[in-house]
């Protein structure tokens, strides 16, 4: 017989009750799942539509907690700010109406989106318009700016045209006053290009013009040294970049090439000497000389088509009779300018002396009328031939008048070298010299050279201008901060003068000041104040040297600091001027000078005055 222990009968036991509690278990659970399955429809529907109801009240809860106000405090005393809001008479109204919830809501998505697609055209439009504002302000600063342009271009063609006038008036005065330069006469000569009116013009700067006879514009180049001829060609430079009418930039650029071949024949010749000059330049001047201009431009198309040619040709002469033909073109244009020139001067000189010619008659009419008014009878007007010398006025001729003959023989070795010329070849001479100057509308007035006498002392008047000098100085106020500065030093190596033993040296009179003044430093300012100041320390000076008397006034006195080995403190400021005065020095502090105008630089010489200010630089030092 089979025994059992007591865990397997507990095991038996457990497993029994399992299979009862199962048996009555499993009705119920088929019940509750087929019950389940019946309440899915409606009853879920509810379900979701609550949960989504809590959910968007929990954001907008969220929402209203991260906005400024809250449910409790709050402007608008809402109490449910934090809540959704609900249109309960939207929602009766519909619910009478007979509108179901899906109805409902589409109706409002509906409306959203009208509403969304309302907001995005007004967006569209506010985009639209504000792209026209931008571009109508782009077209209003674009034209503005255009605008703008045309004025400042109105402008400079203004300014143009006044600094265009200016240089003509200029030229006038500089004719006039007899200190014209070359530029002047051919600006002159090209006023007559167009006929002049008298009204437009003003009298002074016609007359400067029919007062002297015009050439050729070329022929001036004939009479003008290197250095003139440069100038020229500045001065040409600046009318072409002047001028506006067609005409005259054609004659100012045609001037440009007759000076530029100059400028190059000046150079050449300074490079390979005036003898070296080649011969051939006589043959093409013989070749152009005197050919109108379409013979010219014939001949270059000649040129042009045999060096193009291909033939075997002199190529150096055949360019170089091309460069010469154009400039001889050029000479060419100038010359048929100068008919004109010379027809519209002659008509201005006719329809002057017609209006001379008409006062001139009026004045004599007027003076045989007021003759017969008083009953007198008209004085006679006398004639005297030019051509019929009066007896008085002519001197026989005798030998006396005319320089005795001298012996060679007689004569020094050095004075025997010289040339002979006979009397036949000195007037040819002459005549060919005043030949030449007659041709010519322009000389060039040579540099005087400085002329120095021998054993001249100074002129009484010297030492009175000098004291006029040094009075007018002396009697202008000074400064509270300025004192009188008129201790000279004395220069330890004197300078030896070429000049002495053609003048007598003298010293320079001079009218100096110190500037003074308090330096309020920190060192000063926590030491010091006002009522008991620091010592004044040097700031500047004022040197007035007269030199009213100097042989050769074209050169100003100079001024140099001489510093001397051992001592920073001072140095010499030395002045120097040239014959008949000495040079003096002056001891000032050691200090850098301040060179700017502002600041009160001045460095002049004017009417024999050399005035020499200067302030010391301060130094400023900022932490």
């Amino acid at each position: 017989m089979t025994t059992l222990n007591v865990t397997d009968a507990n095991d038996i036991v457990a497993g029994a009750e399992m299979k009862m509690i199962t048996r009555a278990v499993a009705p119920r659970e088929v019940s509750f799942h087929r019950r389940r399955k019946r309440d899915k429809s409606e009853e879920r529907k509810a379900r979701k539509a609550e949960k989504k109801r809590i959910r968007e009240e929990e954001e907008a809860r969220q929402v209203a907690e991260l906005s400024v106000y809250s449910a409790t405090d709050n402007p608008f005393h809402d109490v449910n700010l934090g809540q959704q809001f609900r249109w309960h008479k939207k929602a009766e109204k519909e619910k009478k109406e007979g509108l179901s919830l899906a109805e409902a809501q589409r109706k409002d998505a509906l409306r959203r989106q009208e509403a969304k697609e309302e907001l995005e055209r007004l967006n569209r439009r506010r985009a639209e318009r504000e792209a026209e504002l931008r571009l109508r302000e782009e077209e209003e600063v674009r034209m503005q700016r255009l605008a703008e342009s045309a004025q400042m271009a109105e402008w400079i063609a203004k300014d143009g045209d006044f600094q265009l006038e200016q240089e003509r008036r200029r030229a006038a005065i500089r004719i006039k006053e007899k200190r014209a330069k070359a530029i002047d006469f051919l600006a002159l000569n090209l006023r007559y290009v167009n006929s002049v009116n008298e009204e437009e013009d003003e009298v002074g700067i016609e007359e400067a013009g029919l007062e002297i006879d015009l050439d050729e514009p070329y022929n001036i180049l004939d009479n003008l040294s290197p250095d003139q001829v440069e100038e020229l060609h500045d001065d040409i430079q600046r009318y072409i970049s002047l001028e506006q009418s067609d005409t005259n930039v054609e004659f100012w650029t045609n001037m440009m090439v007759v000076c530029k071949d100059r400028i190059e024949k000046i150079q050449s010749d300074q490079r390979i000497g005036h003898a070296a000059a080649p011969a051939v330049e006589a043959d093409i001047t013989a070749l152009l000389q005197g050919k109108s201009y379409d013979h010219l431009l014939a001949l270059q198309r000649q040129i042009q088509g045999k060096l193009s040619s291909g033939e075997p040709v002199d190529t150096d002469y055949w360019e170089g009779l091309l460069k010469k033909l154009l400039v001889w073109k050029s000479k060419a244009k100038l010359k048929s300018l100068h008919e004109v020139v010379v027809r519209n001067r002659l008509e201005q000189l006719r329809k002057r002396q017609r209006d001379e010619a008409l006062q001139a008659q009026e004045e004599l009419l007027e003076g045989v009328a007021s003759s017969v008014t008083k009953g007198k009878p008209p004085l006679p007007i006398l004639e005297v031939s030019a051509d019929e010398p009066s007896t008085e006025d002519i001197e026989l001729y005798s030998r006396s008048m005319s320089p005795g003959l001298i012996d060679i023989t007689k004569l020094p070795y050095d004075e025997r070298q010289i040339d002979i010329v006979l009397e036949v070849d000195d007037k040819s001479t002459l005549f060919k010299q005043r030949r030449e100057v007659a041709a010519s509308r322009f000389i060039t007035k040579a540099a005087q050279p400085v002329v120095e006498n021998e054993d001249i002392e100074a002129p009484s008047g010297a030492d009175l201008a000098s004291e006029a000098l040094y009075r007018a100085e002396a009697e202008k106020d000074m400064d509270e901060e300025e004192e009188l500065f008129n201790l000279e030093e004395t220069i330890a190596n004197p300078t030896s003068y070429n000049w002495e033993d053609k003048y007598r040296p003298r010293k320079p009179r001079y009218f100096n000041r110190v500037h003074t003044g308090y330096e309020w430093n920190k060192y000063n300012q926590t030491h010091y104040d006002t009522d008991n100041p620091p010592p004044k320390v040097v700031q500047g000076y004022k040197f007035n040297i007269f030199y009213p008397d100097l042989i050769d006034k074209s050169k100003a006195p100079t001024y140099k600091i001489v510093k001397e080995p051992g001592n920073d403190e001072t140095v010499l400021l030395h002045f120097s001027a040239g014959p008949p005065y000495e040079d003096i020095a002056f001891r000032i502090v050691n200090r850098e000078w301040e060179y700017s105008h502002k600041r009160g630089f001045r460095s002049s010489f004017d009417r024999g005055c050399l005035s020499l200010w200067f302030n010391f630089r301060r130094n400023f030092y900022r932490k």
